[in-house]
């Protein structure tokens, strides 16, 4: 068989699998569609949890984006990773106590107030949408080149597969559908990496074998290193990031991913406030899996990039090359008309010919090594698992926000549990199509659009969490006043700078020499300081919320879980 007959033969043994997990663990409950039940077991939980934040941005886009900025690239390592330790010291325990398993219906019962149930569920519906943009782009991207389909068509049947176990299994679902696509993808993830790594290092671990010697005697990174000075791009192994822009960017992916409302509603669906914490810790575990074989899969990948196609004849390059050509990710353009390809950076005397998008390196790479046609495709079907398994958590998080938050909790109250669940199905099919289109027309490529994404849920949510569950003094007021300011600022500048002015999107003229996607950091600190303002010329909560926050934070709880409401 080839690539394509092994692409078809494993994506559609997954999709199967996934549609057949999902029919076996259908919800016919309320309860089950928004939490499963909460019986899921910590181990499984923690593995769900992995899948359903290691979207398309962990498996295409962050190797590939290492790849080509080396150093740079190490704040969404840093910030992806560290974000979990705020959420499994500051949140998750505290949060699975209250009892809430929305984040609106957290802002709602703890600040007392309907107007800051429906701002949340606002920035919800925002931050998720967002982020499922850079999850459907990744399926377009996968099927149009594995598949040889338009990326458009790759999105509809990414959106069929999706809608169907999204809508028909919620939570329950979705969650043991996630613990199969996790097993898919972190297997398609390490096989090749394991593959690359002997071949280029004679090491079978990779993170051990991109810093060891190749089979000339160099060091990989000291000869990836020379090949960058060699063809004029900037030095892989030092930095050119302003440290203001490291900082914010790193701070910005940690505290949103402690505020993603599709991470922290994982919490809800295990048994217990113990169950809770162990989740975060093995979720940390299967993902430490793939992020420390990241940095290795990008040093592979550029190697080996540079070294199949500088200065080779256009006419001699392999089939993937060309193949790759067709889906407009890569292109070539003979400025001398040598008809060799002049792969080079800024500070080469020779023009660039070759343009490479950040997001095909980790698809392409088992390509470029020559490695089986099966591995190949295996590749394919781990990034389909990685964009689909994300997609769908936060489809479910639109889709409640509209049916328990918004409509059960706000405006019909006494709406029944088979019309909440009818209208929790429906808003999951329109949240799929909305979700179809912003794939098909994305805002960047896949890692920058969810690195926006967490900026707007470290400027929108962190604070209203963290002084929700710290702060008796934090009121309805500062919640609001919070949740508007940060969010509102955030977009605001990533709007001006990556839609209205990109010709200004640089260095000299960001604020404090801040990027788009380290600006969710500054607008949480504005966030902190409004709320914090407001709360203090306010009116203090009622006694029997203050004391609600003290209860909280009480180390007892480890007992059942507190009865789904509504």
């Amino acid at each position: 068989m080839d690539v394509q007959g092994w692409t078809f033969l494993l994506i559609g043994l997954s999709f199967a699998l996934y549609i057949g997990v999902a029919v076996r663990s259908r919800a016919g409950t309320t309860k089950e569609f928004y939490v499963a039940g909460g019986g899921v077991p910590p181990v499984m939980n923690g593995m769900a949890t992995a899948a359903d934040w290691m979207s398309a941005a962990s498996f295409i886009s962050m190797a590939g984006a290492i790849s080509f900025l080396g150093y740079d690239g190490s704040v969404y390592l840093m910030g992806w990773t560290g974000g979990y330790v705020l959420l499994a010291l500051l949140l998750a325990p505290y949060l699975r106590k209250f009892g809430k398993f929305t984040i609106p219906d957290f802002v709602g019962d703890r600040y007392e107030s309907q107007t800051a149930r429906v701002v949340a569920v606002l920035c919800a519906v925002f931050v998720s949408f967002t982020y499922v943009a850079g999850q459907m782009q990744g399926v377009g991207i996968v099927l149009s080149r594995f598949l040889e389909v338009q990326a458009s068509t790759g999105v509809m049947i990414g959106m069929g597969v999706v809608f169907f176990y999204a809508v028909l299994g919620g939570m329950k679902g979705i969650t043991y559908t996630q613990v199969a696509q996790y097993c898919v993808l972190i297997f398609a993830y390490l096989v090749p990496a394991i593959f690359l790594s002997i071949l280029m290092a004679d090491n079978p671990v990779p993170q051990l074998g991109f810093g060891a010697h190749g089979p000339d005697g160099t060091a990989l990174l000291d000869k990836l290193e020379g090949l960058h000075r060699e063809l004029g791009f900037a030095s892989y192994l030092d930095g050119s990031r302003g440290m203001a822009d490291v900082f914010f960017i790193t701070a910005a992916l940690m505290v949103g991913t402690a505020g993603l409302p599709h991470v922290i509603v994982r919490f809800y669906t295990v048994p217990k406030v113990r169950d809770a914490r162990a989740s975060v810790g093995w979720a940390l575990v299967f993902i430490a899996l793939l992020y420390t074989t990241a940095p290795a899969v990008a040093v592979f990948a550029r190697t080996n990039l540079l070294e199949t196609v500088r200065e080779q004849p256009y006419d001699q390059m392999p089939e993937w090359f060309h193949k790759w050509e067709a889906t407009g990710l890569l292109s070539w353009q003979d400025l001398n008309g040598d008809g060799l390809i002049q792969y080079t950076g800024p500070d080469s005397a020779v023009a660039n010919e070759l343009s490479v998008k950040p997001d095909i390196m980790v698809l392409a790479n088992p390509e470029i090594a020559q490695l089986p046609d099966w591995v190949i495709g295996l590749v394919a079907a781990g990034a389909l698992a990685a964009a689909l398994s994300t997609a769908a958590g936060l489809l479910l998080v639109v889709s409640t926000a509209v049916s328990h938050d918004l409509l059960k909790r706000a405006l019909r109250p006494a709406i029944s549990e088979k019309g909440e669940l009818i209208v929790a199905r429906v808003a999951a099919g329109v949240a799929v199509c909305c979700a179809g289109y912003l794939g098909i027309h994305p805002p960047g490529f896949v890692a920058e659009v969810v690195a926006f994404a967490f900026g707007l849920a470290a400027s929108s949510f962190f604070p209203v969490l963290l002084l929700g569950i710290f702060s008796k003094r934090m009121n309805r007021a500062g919640a609001i006043g919070g949740m508007l300011a940060g969010i509102g600022f955030t977009a605001g500048y990533i709007l001006w700078f990556k839609f209205l002015h990109p010709e200004l999107s640089t260095p000299e003229h960001w604020w404090f020499g801040i990027s788009p996607e380290g600006i969710g950091a500054l607008g949480m600190v504005l966030n902190f300081a409004v709320a914090l303002v407001l709360s203090r010329l306010t009116a203090p909560p009622s006694r029997a919320i203050q004391q609600l926050v003290e209860d909280i934070r009480v180390p007892k709880g480890s007992g059942p879980a507190h009865e789904i409401q509504g």
